[in-house]
C-alpha cells in the first residue's frame, strides 16, 4: 500500500507521509455504500488516528455521529479508491471518482483547534 501511496505522492510532487495501518481514520458510513465523490482532509495526526477523516458525497454533515473510527488496515475493505492518497500530509484535501481527481493544500487544516 505504501509503494501507490508514494507513486500518487511522486506524481503530483508533494512530500510523502506515512499513515500507519494500525492509526484510525474518521469515516463516513456512505463511503461504504458507493456515494461518489470521495473526500478527504487530513489533519494533524494525535492520539492513535492518522488526521484523515474521509466522507462521499456532496455535503459534510456537522452531526456528531458523521463519522465513525476505522483502523487504516480496513480501508481496503471500504473503498479500496482511497488507498493511493492516504500518503498525503496533514493540510491536504482530496475529492475524487474513478474518473475525477482533485488535490490541493487547504493551510486552515494545519491551524490550532481549541
Amino acid at each position: 500500500m505504501q509503494g501507490i501511496q508514494q507513486a500518487v505522492c511522486t506524481r503530483l510532487g508533494f512530500e510523502f507521509f506515512g499513515c500507519d495501518p494500525n492509526h484510525k481514520v474518521g469515516i463516513s458510513l456512505n463511503v461504504r455504500e458507493g456515494v461518489r465523490p470521495l473526500n478527504g482532509m487530513r489533519i494533524r495526526p494525535e492520539a492513535g488516528t492518522c488526521g484523515w477523516y474521509i466522507w462521499a458525497g456532496e455535503e459534510l454533515s456537522e452531526a456528531d455521529d458523521f463519522f465513525v473510527p476505522l483502523h487504516v488496515a480496513h480501508l481496503d475493505d471500504w473503498e479500496p479508491l482511497l488507498l493511493p492518497y492516504l500518503g498525503l500530509a496533514p493540510g491536504f484535501r482530496f475529492l475524487i471518482t474513478e474518473d475525477y481527481e482533485d488535490v490541493w493544500f487547504d493551510p486552515r487544516l494545519l491551524e490550532n483547534r481549541e
